[in-house]
């Protein structure tokens, strides 16, 4: 937004924007290599304790002898884009112009591909740093239909996963998403609007609502990410693009009568009930 180059002085070019004069001098420092350890840390920690706040990851931390604070920890969640999991009531207020949807799939019987789509953005560590992954994800099939891998967790790299997946694959009755700030801009809910699509939103900290991304996720993971330690961002996107693939097309699933994500979506039979 700040235009160093620009006529008109910084410290008016930061009274337009009604932004503080510190902030134009303020360069963010990288991440120590200590702090990459523990959110590496948290990131495991909360694939098998998503119900665990900032109090008992820091217990959980200090129990394998990391010496930490509860406000460090809840930095670093928010760095990672995590937060406990759980039901709530929703008392919090979306941002302006933000509008928050109904979750649509209650009770829903999903039986076909493009019935339903879901996405969601997860936090990938590297040897030295991290990276957030975003993925389209069919309901019915668990194929991944789009994925982008980004630095930040700004806007542009969901959209582009969303329009390549309604590029190459059309468009589903109902996109589900959580009541992140991304999904609950008006760019990212406009797109589906303007496509027709209707929009369910998970209920605030229902892992529940979202399961099979949650699943796709603990699968990247497990299967992938900590096995590696990615020296790039490049490297990261070419092995997790090798690990999707493999997914989608070889990784059978019991939940589809063993059969691979990309067999279910292009060969669409009905599931055969168990006796």
């Amino acid at each position: 937004m700040i235009d160093r180059s620009h006529e008109l002085p910084l410290t008016r070019q930061a009274q337009v924007l009604k932004l503080s004069r510190s902030s134009l001098y303020y360069r963010p420092r990288p991440v120590s290599a200590a702090d990459l350890a523990i959110m590496r840390r948290i990131d495991e920690l909360h694939l098998d304790y998503p119900f665990a706040g900032s109090r008992l990851l820091r217990d959980l931390l200090r129990g394998e002898g990391v010496e930490i604070g509860r406000q460090h920890v809840i930095t670093l969640m928010r760095r990672m884009g995590i937060e406990a999991i759980y039901r709530r009531p929703n008392t919090s207020k979306p941002a302006p112009g933000h509008r928050i949807y109904p979750y649509l799939l209650r009770g829903l019987t999903v039986d076909r591909p493009n019935q339903v789509w879901a996405t969601d953005i997860t936090y990938i560590p590297m040897a030295r740093g991290f990276v957030y992954l975003v993925a389209v994800v069919d309901w019915h099939t668990r194929r991944v239909l789009s994925w982008r891998v980004s630095i930040t967790m700004e806007l542009d790299f969901c959209l582009e996963a969303v329009e390549e997946a309604l590029a190459r694959h059309g468009k589903p009755a109902i996109f589900n998403t959580d009541q992140g700030s991304q999904f609950t801009s008006a760019a990212f809910t406009d797109l589906l609007a303007d496509n027709g699509i209707a929009i369910s939103m998970d209920g605030k900290g229902s892992w529940r609502d979202n399961v099979f991304v949650e699943r796709l996720w603990r699968s990247v993971k497990y299967e992938e990410v900590y096995l590696r330690a990615y020296d790039s961002v490049g490297q990261a996107r070419a092995s997790l693009g090798r690990y999707l693939a493999f997914y989608n097309g070889k990784r059978p699933h019991s939940s589809l009568g063993a059969r691979t994500p990309d067999q279910a979506y292009f060969n669409h039979q009905p599931l055969a009930r168990a006796a």
